[in-house]
């Protein structure tokens, strides 16, 4: 296609977020969703607890999740948000697809790692659905994951163990790109100094009990935000939705 200066436009009004939100059980992530624009749930595991939402029936393979995607896609509905409860559960099912597509007993069976990048395949065709949501639906879409702490090689400094999401390095690095945002969700903690004599100090972590949303990435975790986001703000969905920049997706 030839290109002039006439081709030069605008770019888009900004669209609905998508998001990975990652941390430990119990923090509260699925409630955080739950309080999103008109949430459905995909739920891989059960997770919702005693919280009452628009859900699909437990989806136990990669087809069922791909089939929830669709229906979504191709069906009337007021929906606004698509949550999927949770990425580190589906992996699984994405595997052992995987598998089966290739007649193998296991992703292990490929053999140096090979199986891995074959089930990027399947995460490809996951995310494009999840990207047709947002881009002809105009629905946002949270990811919810866990989280584990696991040593990082920097080029720059010594490794140390910091808190990642709970997937296959290749798997999470493709989903990282696919997002706007990847909020790192935890307790908030202050450090503590006792002075305990004789010139000596004794530091303690010590929670404040308030959950945090964290946006911009440190040396103890992963996070990443193209809104210009706070570094830190409430785990909140009132908040989060405030901090946003003005869309026209009413998110």
């Amino acid at each position: 296609m030839a290109l002039s200066l006439a081709n030069i436009g605008l770019t888009q009004a900004l669209k609905a977020p998508r998001m990975v939100l990652y941390g430990s059980h119990g923090l509260g992530k699925t409630t955080f969703a739950a309080s999103a624009p008109n949430p459905i749930f995909l739920f891989t595991e059960d997770g919702a607890g005693a919280l009452q939402v628009n859900a699909f029936p437990l989806l136990t393979s990669f087809l069922d999740v791909i089939g929830a995607l669709q229906s979504l896609y191709h069906e009337q509905h007021q929906f606004q948000t698509v949550v999927l409860d949770s990425l580190d559960h589906l992996e699984p099912l994405i595997w052992s697809y995987t598998a089966q597509q290739h007649g193998k007993s296991s992703i292990e069976d490929f053999g140096y790692g090979k199986g891995y990048g074959e089930a990027l395949t399947y995460w490809r065709q996951c995310l494009a659905w999840l990207d047709a949501l947002r881009n002809e639906k105009n629905m946002a879409i949270i990811l919810i994951a866990h989280t584990q702490v696991k040593r990082f090689d920097s080029p720059e400094t010594e490794p140390y163990d910091r808190y990642q999401i709970k997937l296959h390095d290749r798997a999470s690095a493709l989903i990282q790109e696919s997002v706007d945002c990847v909020l790192f969700t935890n307790f908030k903690t202050v450090v503590k100094k006792t002075d305990v004599g004789f010139g000596n100090e004794v530091t303690r972590g010590i929670t404040t009990g308030q959950r945090v949303l964290y946006t911009q990435e440190t040396p103890a975790f992963l996070a990443k935000n193209r809104y210009g986001l706070p570094p830190e703000i409430p785990l909140q969905w009132d908040v989060f939705s405030q901090a946003l920049p003005h869309q026209k997706s009413g998110v």
